[in-house]
């Protein structure tokens, strides 16, 4: 007999024809199937809805193009009655057991949301590589310390399960910024409610494989971070540990970035030492212990290992794409509010 949950899982998809069908299959074959999937064709100009119905499974279409993966998310949240709600993007594909283990979170009454382990799908090109060591040092560090504090910085949007009755109190995902998963997981914690991240509920999204694409993930997310800073700080100050990795984040976005992009090069040039410029990776041997423990833990040790330089490059991209967005959104007084996808 088929083990099943109270559960239904939103799939927003534009224009996803290529990579819907992997993402439904996950999900059916799933140890603990949800009870039932929704996919959002959010007007696709392709054959998302086709592909998603030859599935058998619930397709929505709105009368015209919602604008915003928060957008399609809220269409469908409208006609959820299950207990539990999950949403995943239409390239994420799940571990067999990534629903059952991500639904234990919820076993605490005042969980309202739980996300889990990222790692790319492809890990090919220089920037999925790079995204691929980020996620490492990401999920296998950061998010276990702020778990154990029981504040995940963010329940990340490819996938993550909320509590519907509170996702629903909560107005659903908001369409104020570019990141709707940071602005609703800082909202949840503005109200007490807790968050958790389980690392044994493992997706694979596919992330930009190039340059192009990745510049529009990079764009949306600072933009995204730094709206969400403008919307928050206030309340966030009285949250305990939220306010300090919040604090160290910004820090690090800023302070960080501008040491990469002009204090490093100038100072190299003019006191002629080129070795001031080890100061791009004085910190690789601290964040190589996780990328290591990581790859053991999945045995890939040796891709991590032949990944692991790709990272520093990315992180360089990065500041510039996050100093861009302070500069818009807090000097400049632009906000940015054109949703990309980022492949």
């Amino acid at each position: 007999m088929e083990k099943m949950l109270d559960v239904t899982v939103i799939i927003p998809a534009y224009n996803e024809a290529g990579s819907i069908a992997d993402t439904i299959k996950s999900l059916q074959e799933q140890t603990y199937a949800p009870k039932e999937i929704v996919v959002v064709d959010d007007s696709s100009m392709d054959t998302t809805g086709d592909v998603a119905r030859s599935y058998n499974v619930k397709v929505l279409r709105p009368p015209k193009n919602t604008g915003s993966k928060a957008g399609a998310q809220n269409f469908a949240l409208a006609y959820c009655s299950t207990t539990y709600t999950m949403a995943i993007d239409a390239d994420t594909c799940l571990a067999l057991d990534s629903i059952e283990n991500l639904f234990s979170a919820f076993s605490d009454s005042q969980v309202a949301a739980a996300c889990g382990f990222v790692v790319p799908r492809y890990k090919k090109t220089l920037w999925e590589r790079a995204r691929y060591i980020e996620y490492l040092i990401a999920f296998t560090f950061y998010k276990p310390i702020q778990d154990y504090f029981t504040k995940p910085l963010i329940s990340s949007g490819c996938f993550s399960m909320y509590n519907t009755h509170i996702l629903k109190e909560m107005g659903g995902w908001s369409v104020r910024t570019l990141a709707e998963d940071m602005d609703l997981t800082w909202s949840l914690y503005e109200k007490g409610y807790r968050v958790r991240f389980i690392s044994s509920a493992v997706c694979y999204p596919i992330d930009p494989h190039n340059y192009t694409f990745m510049s529009k993930q990079l764009k949306r997310w600072s933009h995204g971070f730094v709206q969400n800073l403008k919307l928050h700080w206030k309340n966030i100050l009285q949250i305990s540990f939220l306010n300090f990795i919040i604090a160290v984040a910004t820090w690090d976005a800023i302070i960080a970035s501008l040491v990469f992009l002009f204090v490093l090069p100038l100072l190299s040039l003019i006191l002629h030492n080129v070795y001031l410029l080890l100061g791009y990776i004085v910190d690789a041997p601290v964040i190589f212990v996780p990328v290591v423990y990581a790859g053991i833990l999945r045995k890939e040790l040796k891709h991590a290992l032949l990944s692991f330089p790709t990272y520093f490059l990315l992180r360089i991209f990065s500041a510039f794409f996050i100093l861009e967005a302070f500069w818009t959104e807090i000097v400049m007084r632009e906000t940015l509010n054109v949703y990309e996808k980022g492949h």
